[in-house]
């Protein structure tokens, strides 16, 4: 008995486990998700931009988040609501993406974030983010309150 429990067990894994990467593989262009974010972002959601395919990496998604709260004392009124260029992984989107809310068009502000960091990714001096979204909106408001 306890030998077909561990069967059965093991099967639920499994499934589980292509279910995830099924899910990895709905991720396109121009969705939004609500995700796992920091306390007081709740409403927050990332969009994407942009996929590309990398020969070393993988796919690289190109994210915008809105509705943030990232301290700024660089702008008038000390935040930022938006961020709008985050080049990530999929093991980001997996860690921190939780239900899809719908679809948009690409945030047009994405654009100048992302050609600059093209141009230093092409040259071997930029890369892409691997921890999950709500760690990135916390190492980027670190670096801007500096």
């Amino acid at each position: 008995l306890e030998f077909t429990t561990m069967k059965k067990l093991a099967l639920i894994m499994s499934l589980l486990s292509m279910f995830s990467f099924a899910k990895a593989a709905e991720y396109s262009e121009g969705q939004v998700w609500s995700y796992k974010t920091r306390i007081g972002e709740e409403k927050s959601t990332v969009l994407i931009n942009k996929i590309e395919a990398n020969e070393k990496l993988g796919k690289i998604y190109h994210i915008s988040l809105n509705k943030v709260k990232v301290k700024n004392p660089h702008i008038a009124g000390g935040f930022s609501s938006e961020l709008p260029h985050f080049p990530v992984s999929e093991e980001t989107l997996k860690k921190s993406l939780l239900k899809l809310v719908g679809n948009a068009a690409p945030n047009p502000d994405y654009i100048e974030g992302y050609n600059t960091w093209k141009s230093a990714f092409d040259a071997g001096e930029a890369g892409i983010f691997t921890i999950s979204v709500a760690e990135i909106v916390g190492f980027i408001e670190d670096t801007i309150d500096k």
